[in-house]
């Protein structure tokens, strides 16, 4: 297959080495296209007030793989590849391995799935691959899931377009319990903000939040009930996979407006 590969965590980042290698490896045509540094949490931003320059990236990645760095947000690498760098569509987006894992809400924030997402946009089906730990450097397995992945979806593609948001334990693989579907769950943070005073006396912040609670999704959303939830399979140690959309239209929403008389003035 014709792999398009991106991240947030910069073309430094040991996940999207791994991850790139392993498929170049496996034989699937890869092309990188990643920021040039770590844009991490920077969510579905373009660069639009600025240029974007990218460079060719020699001796990082296994010698099959072209490879850019540009620096722009995730979706901006996406967004150029597809437009400009590559001279067809690739057959899938992959987005990751990320360093951390992107579960329940965080998904709106993430670059790691807002990469994959612009994928989507496009019309292209899209993986996000994220590693659940902000330490561990064990990517291979993940990596090794993802060929697996990517070979079933290659056999027997997806029903229709979609994203799959897939999270993997940091643990050994042989003490991953399986794999899972998975409906996207909600995580609340305790938004803490550090204060503190730079060299030349001027105050900044620093956000420092930590996750609270992890909680189900509201009833209004329709998800089917006997689909665990994926910050609750991670932790019984399964690869969570969650099908996502970009269309956020709350459909139960539109049922109870409907009702409502709506006024010009």
């Amino acid at each position: 297959m014709k792999l398009l590969i991106s991240n947030d965590d910069g073309v430094s980042a040991l996940g999207i080495r791994t991850l790139a290698n392993t498929l170049a490896q496996a034989g699937h045509d890869v092309t990188v296209v990643c920021p040039d540094r770590e844009r991490s949490a920077t969510g579905h931003g373009l660069t639009l007030h600025q240029p974007i320059r990218a460079e060719i990236v020699e001796s990082v990645f296994h010698p099959a793989i072209k490879a850019w760095a540009c620096d722009g947000t995730p979706s901006d690498c996406v967004k150029l590849a597809l437009w400009a760098l590559l001279d067809s569509p690739p057959d899938m987006v992959l987005s990751g391995i990320n360093q951390g894992a992107n579960l329940g809400t965080e998904v709106l924030y993430s670059g790691t799935v807002s990469a994959a997402m612009e994928g989507l946009i496009e019309g292209i089906p899209s993986i996000a691959f994220s590693l659940t730990s902000y330490t561990s450097k064990e990517f291979q397995g993940a990596a090794d899931f993802a060929k697996t992945l990517v070979q079933q979806l290659a056999e027997n593609p997806l029903p229709d377009l979609m994203l799959l948001n897939v999270n993997v334990p940091a643990i050994p693989q042989e003490e991953i319990a399986g794999v899972l579907l998975t409906r996207q769950g909600v995580r609340r943070y305790v938004d803490v903000f550090n204060k503190r005073v730079d060299p030349r006396g001027k105050t900044y912040y620093w956000l420092t939040g930590e996750v609270q609670e992890d909680i189900e999704p509201s009833e209004g959303l329709n998800l089917p009930k006997n689909v665990p939830i994926d910050v609750h399979v991670i932790r019984d140690n399964y690869i969570s996979i969650t099908p996502l959309q970009y269309n956020l239209t709350y459909a139960t929403g539109l049922e109870k407006l409907s009702e409502w008389k709506l006024k010009l003035t």
